[in-house]
């Protein structure tokens, strides 16, 4: 706007012969072109512009800016550490008001809890221990590894030891049955000597978390019921097989690291085998908890697993529902009225089931469902120990 009142301006004193008169010829050059001020507007606009950084130690590009301060100022909240935001605000001799801390209170929490949502969590596989085991035949390097989500702090990692036949197992599954997936994917060759040496303990170790994470990181193996059978099968088949002699309080330790490595791996959003899996481990859970007197843990995974397992009216109206469901709303009915919890609604389910003509009465128990539940692989096999079944 004040370029072009310029320019007319400059028009209206040549037309009437104003410049022409003066002596020293300077005339014109006392007014820049047009498309200069347009380019020290420019130059002021992207001056004002600046741009905000989230992670660095200030603002970039703002000269002009880096004494600005007030209430719209952004640079003590972006540019600089959340926990000092307030820091010129807490040595002023008047002191901020109630109100100002509040809502500069409600801004961090907003913007930690916004930055936290951003961070994407992430299934990190960790080697901590790599042993050498002695038996009578054999002697191999058995490694722990944990399984911790990243974002948050894990309290309850999901733990597995595996030695290196069993990763080359499940190396040759996935090559067989994913052979277009696993083209790019290496995996640590066995050596002619020096297996045993701890600079190749270390270097495998470190090549097993990479391989792990790679396959973990393609949608199509990840998913797969041979990669996450891998992690939570054994410690399963290791429960039951304690479960079965009585053994409830070992058994309870197998049972809980399989439903930490469940739920890391996302079998509950699973189906056909992992579902399956899902299931039986929340009803082992519930029979194990039962039987040493932990009656509200036992209720609550009882709850866990009805509340997926409750049939829809169509299901109902055609008798359609998973064979643990009636064992499951059973135990529930008489766990809630001992803990004192509402039970009313599984109350009412159980009754209209046998409204439908369902003999609720002769059918196998909880404990007999468990026990006669065949833990296979997708693969149909048995194969395959883990810590619990290695101490029966």
């Amino acid at each position: 706007m004040a370029s072009k009142l310029l320019d007319r301006l400059r028009r209206t004193l040549f037309k009437e012969g104003a410049l022409s008169s003066e002596p020293d010829g300077h005339g014109a050059d006392e007014f820049p072109e047009s498309s200069e001020l347009d380019d020290d507007m420019e130059c002021v606009s992207d001056r004002l512009g600046g741009t905000l950084c989230f992670e660095g130690d200030g603002m970039v590009d703002s000269e002009e800016l880096g004494d600005v301060s007030g209430p719209d100022s952004d640079s003590d909240f972006f540019g600089e550490s959340i926990e000092d935001a307030c820091s010129s605000t807490d040595t002023s001799p008047i002191g901020p008001s109630p109100k100002s801390n509040l809502l500069t209170r409600q801004l961090q929490e907003n913007w930690r809890s916004s930055r936290a949502r951003s961070i994407p969590d992430k299934l990190i596989f960790e080697v901590t221990d790599a042993s050498v085991v002695h038996e009578t035949n054999s002697k191999y390097v058995l490694y722990t590894l944990h399984l911790i989500n990243s974002g948050t702090f894990d309290k309850t990692p999901g733990i597995i030891t595996r030695r290196y036949t069993d990763f080359e197992r499940l190396h040759n599954r996935l090559r067989r049955r994913y052979g277009a997936d696993m083209e790019a994917v290496y995996f640590p060759r066995k050596k002619l000597r020096k297996n045993f040496a701890a600079e190749t303990i270390a270097k495998r170790s470190r090549a097993f978390e990479q391989y792990l994470s790679h396959l973990h990181s393609v949608p199509d193996l990840r998913t797969t019921p041979t990669f996450l059978e891998f992690f939570y099968l054994g410690d399963l088949r290791a429960g039951q097989m304690l479960m079965r002699v009585g053994r409830y309080q070992e058994g309870l330790v197998s049972l809980l690291n399989a439903l930490r490595l469940q739920e890391k791996l996302g079998c509950a959003q699973l189906l056909q085998f992992q579902k399956a899996h899902w299931f039986f481990n929340l009803s082992a859970l519930v029979y194990c908890f039962q039987e040493l007197e932990q009656l509200s843990e036992a209720q609550e995974h009882c709850e866990r697993a009805l509340q997926e397992l409750a049939p829809s009216h169509e299901a109902l109206q055609q008798r359609q529902w998973h064979p643990l469901l009636i064992p499951l709303l059973q135990t529930n009915v008489r766990l809630s009225w001992k803990i004192s919890k509402d039970k009313r609604r599984w109350e009412a389910l159980l009754q209209e089931i046998q409204e439908r003509g369902m003999d609720v009465t002769n059918l196998p128990t909880l404990k007999e469902c468990l026990i006669r539940e065949s833990l296979q692989d997708n693969e149909g096999k048995l194969r395959g120990k883990s810590r619990g079944e290695d101490a029966l």
